[in-house]
């Protein structure tokens, strides 16, 4: 359904959504078709549900959830697994709401029609922002609505996950690098962030150093798979028309890149990259080896960057 219980359960015993932009997340529910036949304000009464499900959900309020199911409706999840009843219905949504803190949801509906004067079906898809973790997927919906006492609730929802295109199960290895990491090094401030894109088939990472005096440089690098090389690649843009590319092999607790670049100014640059992981919470890094032009520069010091969110 909007939002349903379907996908939100989904989500919780291990689905992914499909990604959200920022435009997306904070639009209200839409109906991607125009297939809507019937009597229009009964319709938009029944729409409207979608917006106080994804109030409800983005407010963490499982009972205003479950309210808006009959009495004795019910749930059917992608394994089978059914759930009657407002009281069932709320204790599965305050599970997982403590398990994904800070969720949002956003439902696409894509058809809705009237089957009699008291019956509608619903069909859509709900996105989880930021998407859960684990293998690409979005939630499928089939929802009944059932007209009583002049409101229209949910009798019956019933999810299914649907796979997308992702390249996720060889880039998997880096899931732990998702989130805010800071280091604070003799003076200097290096902020990083990832976050998976194109459906987690690439880490993107943005970053930025604020020197002692409060200069800052940033840049930009792609994560992704290299089907030719059969490994790990990375995509360096920096300030200027810098770039880089390098190649990922992993290495005791973490990973080693090669790096070979061009600097603003023309010099061709290369450099080794060490990545290590020192715990869920922690990693360090380190650039051996570097030249610029062939003429070799010392080893950068080695830093450490600690997780401060996911």
């Amino acid at each position: 359904m909007r939002a349903s219980l379907v996908f939100a359960l989904g989500f919780f015993f291990g689905f992914q959504a499909a990604p959200v932009t920022a435009q997306e997340s904070t639009s209200s529910p839409t109906t991607a078709t125009a297939l809507m036949p019937g009597n229009d304000v009964e319709l938009s009464a029944i729409r409207k549900t979608a917006t106080e499900f994804e109030n409800a959900f983005n407010a963490g309020d499982a009972s205003a959830i479950a309210s808006l199911w009959t009495e004795d409706g019910v749930y059917i999840d992608g394994e089978g697994q059914s759930f009657k009843g407002r009281e069932a219905i709320a204790g599965v949504y305050k599970q997982m709401f403590v398990a994904s803190k800070g969720q949002k949801i956003r439902v696409v509906i894509d058809l809705l029609e009237l089957t009699n004067d008291t019956t509608a079906t619903e069909q859509g898809r709900a996105i989880l922002d930021p998407a859960s973790s684990g293998s690409p997927a979005y939630g499928a919906y089939l929802t009944t609505h059932s007209k009583s006492n002049g409101k229209w609730l949910m009798s019956e929802v019933v999810d299914a996950r649907v796979e997308l295109p992702s390249t996720y199960d060889v880039v998997s290895d880096l899931d732990w690098l998702i989130g805010i990491w800071v280091a604070e090094e003799n003076g200097a401030t290096t902020v990083s962030e990832c976050r998976w894109v194109a459906s987690k088939s690439f880490v993107q990472r943005t970053y930025s150093v604020t020197k002692p005096d409060r200069t800052t440089t940033s840049g930009v690098q792609m994560i992704g798979y290299n089907p030719q090389g059969n490994h790990l690649q990375s995509w360096n843009f920096s300030p200027g028309g810098g770039y880089a590319v390098g190649s990922w092999w992993p290495r005791e607790n973490g990973w080693m890149a090669e790096m070979r670049g061009t600097l603003p100014g023309g010099e061709s640059s290369v450099a080794t990259m060490l990545l290590t992981r020192l715990d869920d919470n922690a990693y360090a890094w380190q650039s051996i080896r570097r030249s610029v032009n062939g003429q070799p520069l010392p080893d950068t010091e080695e830093i450490v960057l600690k997780r401060q969110s996911k």
